[in-house]
This record gives structure tokens, sequence and C-alpha cells, in this order.
């Protein structure tokens, strides 16, 4: 009988991103058929729709990486990053990411990809100067537990349902009653029924991208302390990302805020004053996890 401690799919994950992305789908269906109903035409919205997905799918990782200033490290230029990936990737049964660093004081890490066999990894120059090897270490083992756990695919297919339904509220204000081919709101309300049932599937996405998103951080924590076997290291790892981050400029936290759902530490917590809205769960609720799975690792037998 497996222990309870190893490293594995974490079915509360598994079952979170299933109804995740079942529920998305179900509204993203409602305002499909409301666009139909409203009188907007038909291929126009596979047409638009099915390109919004695959460009999304299969280019947000490149354009996200390419937006942070990214770029790729080879063995020779980082062959100390690659030989702690390359020893991590081999205790949890994983193919080896691209590799990438952002040149920048704030420490921090993600990883993207649609796939295991697609990832990339990327930690700040920040956060590399900042870290001892263990807790890097526990960095690292966090974001290849979410590549193994392909919760970032989820993520970015559930960001797809939340940037559309926010792009048909934004355009349907600015061209009025187009989506019904009357300019006459009184004799065609259609236009208010999509930007209504819009900000609807907007809302709802929110809400369960955040819940999801702070799950995932509790379970990505879990898998890098199975993986290392020292969750004390990536608690003090957290306590001092949390601690540098209090001193960035806030201009410097702006510039990088649309990543926080991916990265480990969000660039805005200093600021962040309701959990409810947050991508992740406070960090005090992540350390008592984590000394919890200290306890949990050092009483299960060898």
């Amino acid at each position: 009988m497996p222990r309870p401690t190893q490293f594995g799919r974490d079915t509360g994950l598994q079952v979170r991103m299933v109804t995740t992305l079942f529920l998305l789908g179900a509204v993203y269906a409602v305002l499909i058929g409301v666009l139909f109903a409203a009188g907007a035409g038909a291929v126009t919205i596979a047409i638009v729709s099915a390109g919004l997905l695959a460009l999304q799918f299969f280019t947000s990782d490149k354009l996200a990486l390419r937006s942070m200033g990214a770029h790729e490290v080879s063995p020779q230029e980082a062959p100390q990053l690659h030989a702690l990936i390359e020893r991590l990737c081999v205790q949890a049964d994983l193919p080896k990411p691209r590799i990438y660093i952002v040149n920048t004081s704030m420490p921090n890490a993600f990883a993207l990809g649609r796939s295991q066999k697609n990832a990339a990894v990327c930690a700040t120059t920040g956060i590399l100067e900042l870290l001892s090897p263990s807790e890097l270490e526990g960095v690292m083992a966090h974001e290849l537990t979410h590549v193994a756990n392909r919760d970032v695919a989820v993520m970015t297919l559930a960001g797809f349902f939340a940037s559309l339904a926010s792009m048909i509220v934004q355009f349907g204000f600015f061209f009025g009653g187009g989506f019904g081919g009357s300019s006459d709101d009184d004799d065609n309300p259609s236009i208010m029924v999509v930007i209504l049932v819009s900000l609807i599937v907007w809302i709802v996405s929110f809400f369960l991208m955040q819940a999801l998103s702070r799950y995932r951080e509790f379970a990505a924590d879990r898998g890098a302390a199975v993986i290392t076997g020292r969750p004390s290291a990536l608690s003090s790892a957290l306590l001092k990302i949390s601690g540098t981050m209090e001193r960035i400029p806030q201009t410097d936290l702006r510039a990088h805020a649309e990543m926080n759902a991916f990265y480990i530490f969000p660039a805005n917590a200093k600021n962040s004053l309701f959990n409810l809205f947050s991508t992740h769960p406070p960090i005090e609720k992540r350390i008592a996890a984590l000394s919890r799975l200290e306890a949990q690792l050092q009483g299960a037998p060898a």
C-alpha cells in the first residue's frame, strides 16, 4: 500500500479541474446560444471562437514568455539550474522542460505549457540570487508539480472563456446594437441580453478560476514537499520571497501583475486586501500546510 506522502496524481485537484472545465463549458455554451439568438452569424461565431481558442492554447505560453522578456538558457549558460531541474525531473518522472530566465530583481518563478512534453519553467534573476540551493530546489519542484498535474493547461483554457466573455462585453458596449442587426436598442434589446449574459459568464469564470488557482498552489506545494522531502525548505523560500516582495517598487510589481495566477507568489501580494480575490492562498496557510507535511514525512515509516 503506497504511503500517503507518495508523489502522484492529486485526486482533489483532478476533480476540481474537471469540474471547473465542465462548468465553464456550460456557461460558455449558454453564451454561444445567446449570441445565436441575438442574430450573430453562426459561421462567424464558430470561426472566431475556434480561432481564438487555438491561439490561446497553442501560443499563450510563447506570448507570455516573450512579454516577460524571458530568454531560454542552455546547460552551458546556467549549469547549476539545469542540473537541479534534471535531478528533480528524474525524481518526479517528468521529461525535462525548457528552462528560461527573466532578468528582474523581483524574486519569482512560474511554469507554462499545454502538456508535459511542451512545458517551460522560468526563474527570475532575483530568485536565483535570493535563495539557497535547497530553497531554490523547493521552488522549482513546486513549478514542476504544476507541469505534472497539467493544471497550467487547464488554467489556460479557463482563461480563454473569461477573456472571450470580457471581450464580448467590451465590444458589445462599443458597437452598440450591432449583434442584432439594428441600431435601435428599444426595438432590438438583444445586445443588452448578450452583454448581460457575457458579464455573468465573466464573473462565474473569474471565481471558478480563483478557486482553482488557490487549490492548485496547495497541490503544488505538497508535490514539491514530497519530491524534495524537505517541506521546510519551500517554507523558507516562500518567507524570503514574501519579505523581499515588500521592498519591490509598486511600478515593478504592476508590470508583472498579469502573470500572478502562474507565479509561485503573486506580485501584488502587499496590496492584496481581500483574499477572496487573490490567485493564491495566504502565505500563513501555505506555511501551516507545509509544516503539517513536514511532520507527516518525519513520522512516516521508512
